[in-house]
């Protein structure tokens, strides 16, 4: 079922790590082509092709872009008390854990008469996708929200696929459960829309036309500053195309778990949290880098068994049969750090002895989860942490989705008369070693160019 890759007496370098480790096929580049028209689409018709386009794609066209107040309103009222329970635990974490990351204004005096301080300024407005296709997920409401709030963003905006199943006050709307974590946490911007369409909403904004079918009439949505959430491979290419325009968190692709266990790990433990990431997808990938061979077959057999008995049995098999999952063998828990640095994991399972002191020689990792009480499945609802990382091996330069995310570091730059003139004769030095003279001039013209 899950293939294994033999890495014992090799040498582990980062190239050829790169080239063996197993990593799903994701190209954002070929779906750009079918993106830019989407993108276009929107940005010249609007609203008319929001809806031409989620009946095209979802099969559904919504009566109402944006989500009306009374049925976010219902959607929290009608949720499972034990889900809102839950949703509001997920809440309260994520907003303790949030809360740290907050930054604060400071100023560092250079010189006397000489200050320079940096600002933390929220974006305006954010765009925050979450996906709606083969799974359902408002938690990533919760990651998506959490943060921007606390970062104080001032106006945020979500939208996700209306789903073809909803009946009755939810039909043309996105997944119920959706709508009640957005109305949980006091957000009432919501849009029925997916995929590289909504993206491009974001991006350009919406009217719904206007005479003779233009693009100019009432304002549905506003551009945002940033977007941010996961979704399919669209969504990555439309974050491509429209990227400069707008910012981006990051280009998502297929989720993915490495776990570096040794011979004292569960083997039951680890082939459920193996299952458990391959359940999201097809090309979601799972991968266990061990020095134990003994522990292969264990995981073995009790992925064989796990697999049979789990509800979403063939998507999981797919997704464990695929080039992106393996078995890596290696010679020594060194050599397993070295593999999964290389590899950079969105989340990363660390089951091995001393797991902690492990986990802090790792440099390149989404989210470690840290020895046998730590499943990924607890960092995707409650552990407090963000559950947004950085897919692909993106984690050896990106980081997951925080406060910071939502922040822009301003410097303020504040020099009295003495404090210039005693560094001018630097700046035109080295204006002038970049033979740009006038930078020199922009500081003498100051002093009568006399000093």
């Amino acid at each position: 079922m899950i293939s294994r890759i033999d890495l014992r007496g090799r040498a582990l370098d980062v190239r050829s790590l790169r080239e063996t480790l197993p990593r799903a096929e994701f190209d954002v580049e070929a779906a750009l082509d079918a993106v830019r028209p989407i993108c276009e689409d929107v940005r010249h018709r609007g609203a008319d092709a929001l809806r031409d386009l989620g009946e095209r794609f979802d099969g559904v066209r919504p009566a109402q872009l944006r989500v009306p107040a009374e049925v976010l309103a219902a959607a929290l009222e009608q949720l499972d008390p034990a889900v809102r329970a839950a949703l509001e635990e997920s809440v309260r974490r994520a907003r303790i854990v949030h809360e740290d990351q907050r930054r604060t204004d400071h100023t560092t005096e250079v010189v006397p008469g000489g200050t320079v301080t940096e600002r933390w300024i929220p974006v305006d407005r954010v765009g925050l996708y979450v996906p709606g296709g083969v799974a359902v997920y408002p938690s990533s409401v919760v990651m998506n929200v959490v943060p921007a709030q606390i970062a104080q963003v001032g106006s945020i905006a979500v939208t996700s696929p209306p789903q073809r199943d909803n009946t009755g006050v939810f039909a043309g709307y996105p997944h119920p459960t959706i709508l009640a974590a957005c109305a949980l946490l006091g957000v009432d911007e919501v849009y029925a829309v997916g995929g590289a369409q909504a993206v491009a909403m974001f991006a350009y904004g919406a009217r719904e036309s206007g005479p003779e079918g233009t693009n100019t009439g009432e304002v549905l949505c506003e551009p945002v500053s940033l977007v941010t959430g996961p979704g399919n491979i669209y969504v990555a290419a439309a974050k491509r195309a429209l990227k400069g325009l707008i910012g981006i968190d990051a280009e998502a692709g297929p989720t993915e778990i490495a776990v570096l266990a040794d011979e004292t790990a569960d083997a039951d433990h680890v082939a459920a949290d193996l299952v458990s990431q391959a359940e999201h997808d097809t090309l979601a990938a799972s991968v266990l880098v061990t020095d134990s061979e003994e522990l292969v077959a264990r995981v073995e057999d009790a992925l064989e068994r796990r697999v049979a008995a789990t509800k979403h049995t063939e998507r999981v098999r797919t997704a464990l049969s695929g080039r992106q999952s393996g078995i890596v063998l290696v010679d020594d828990l060194d050599a397993g750090v070295t593999v999964v640095d290389a590899y950079a994991a969105e989340h990363l399972e660390i089951q091995t002895r001393d797991a902690r002191a492990v986990a802090m020689r790792i440099r390149n990792a989404g989210a470690i989860f840290v020895g046998p009480w730590a499943p990924v499945s607890l960092g995707d609802y409650a552990a407090g942490s963000n559950h947004v990382l950085p897919t692909g091996g993106c984690a050896c330069h990106s980081s997951g989705l925080s406060v910071q995310s939502f922040l822009r570091g301003i410097h303020l730059v504040d020099y009295t008369r003495d404090a210039l003139r005693d560094v001018a004769d630097h700046v035109v030095t080295l204006a002038g070693a970049e033979d740009l003279p006038a930078h020199g001039e922009a500081v003498t013209a100051r002093f009568g160019d006399g000093r």
